[in-house]
């Protein structure tokens, strides 16, 4: 085996994905883990996203709804291991290069599997894999050579008579690796503690409304550059001016808008940048304009002749009391007096 590869560089060669989703998550309780959402994602949709320039991408588990296209595949029997599940997502494959992962990584990202297959390309070893933050191997993030793969996978059925419930160190053993240190990208989600961790870690990079946005243009099916910043001064501007129901509603109006203008390259609609009528003070002559606020009412006036001896006290001034002391007078008097034989204080006369 090689020592770690150093960082290669160069474009890195057309590949296949083969992705790891069908375990038994003993360990999360028997959750259905690939469905368990990081910062707003399922995790299966995160490594699916990072392995979008695969040619050809197999996910080794039962179907269900991904954020792209797959193609599915099933070893037999059903959990088998990784050897097998491997086996049977590598059927599906054509492409010389296979990158294998798991579907627990919450930050692959699609640099990582550049890296992994320049290296695997530069060094000319039969894999590439990752190391974690112990510098321990992740044969389950790690690029390999097709052929390769099913040349020690057919010589495993035949000496233990199949491949299921052998564990992978078995397969990579005998492969010449290369390794390529990576302590993020190689963090795997095994229990929930790890979810809790990997969730914590993207909330304090700021990444979460990104994530947010991603996931939604994914399961909208667009493609489509959002100004967030514009958006969400747009947003507080007519919480603020307005009310808070505004803000959903305006941002709604203005994607309309954009949607009617056919969007794509051309500049989308600009939002109103505060006018006087978003201002609380504003908000009611604008009503009143429109006719949709009631006329101001007319002063209202005192009826005196119930009261006929209001009008003749109205306008009179209260009479100030005299004979009193005055607050400073009424204070010095209060005060209480000294007592004769008083010590004075030290330092006094």
């Amino acid at each position: 085996m090689t020592e770690n590869a150093p960082a290669a560089t160069g474009t890195a060669a057309p590949y296949d994905a083969v992705v790891l989703a069908g375990g038994a998550a003993r360990r999360l309780g028997g959750a259905d883990k690939p469905a368990v959402r990081v910062g707003g994602r399922a995790l299966l949709d995160r490594v699916l996203t990072a392995c979008a320039g695969a040619a050809t991408t197999v996910v080794v588990a039962g179907a269900r709804p991904t954020a792209r296209p797959v193609r599915w595949a099933r070893e037999e029997p059903s959990g088998g291991g990784p050897v097998a599940a491997l086996a049977a997502g590598l059927r599906l494959t054509t492409a010389a290069y296979t990158v294998v992962l798991s579907a627990d990584l919450p930050f692959l990202e699609a640099t990582t599997l550049e890296r992994l297959l320049a290296a695997l390309r530069d060094t000319g070893a039969d894999g590439a894999l990752l190391t974690d933050a112990e510098g321990r191997d992740q044969p389950l993030v790690a690029a390999y050579r097709t052929a390769v793969l099913r040349r020690e996978l057919a010589a495993l059925a035949a000496g233990h008579g199949g491949l299921t419930g052998l564990p992978l160190r078995r397969l990579t053993g005998a492969l010449e690796l290369t390794r390529v240190p990576d302590p993020l990208a190689s963090f795997d989600c095994d229990t929930w503690d790890d979810i809790a961790d990997a969730r914590a870690r993207i909330r304090e990079h700021g990444h979460v409304l990104d994530e947010w946005i991603s996931a939604v243009k994914d399961e909208l099916g667009i493609d489509l550059d959002v100004d967030t910043g514009l958006l969400l001064d747009l947003a507080r501007d007519a919480a603020h001016g307005v009310a808070r129901p505004a803000a959903p509603l305006t941002t709604f109006l203005v994607g309309y808008a954009a949607a009617r203008a056919g969007g794509g390259p051309k500049p989308s609609p600009r939002p109103p940048a505060r006018p006087w009528r978003w201002r609380c003070a504003g908000r009611k002559r604008t009503a009143r304009a429109v006719g949709t606020a009631p006329a101001a009412h007319p002063p209202r006036t005192r009826d005196d002749s119930r009261h006929p001896g209001r009008s003749a006290r109205r306008g009179q001034r209260r009479p100030r009391r005299r004979g009193g002391p005055g607050p400073r007078e009424g204070a010095q008097e209060r005060r209480r007096p000294r007592r004769a034989g008083r010590r004075p204080r030290r330092g006094a006369a």
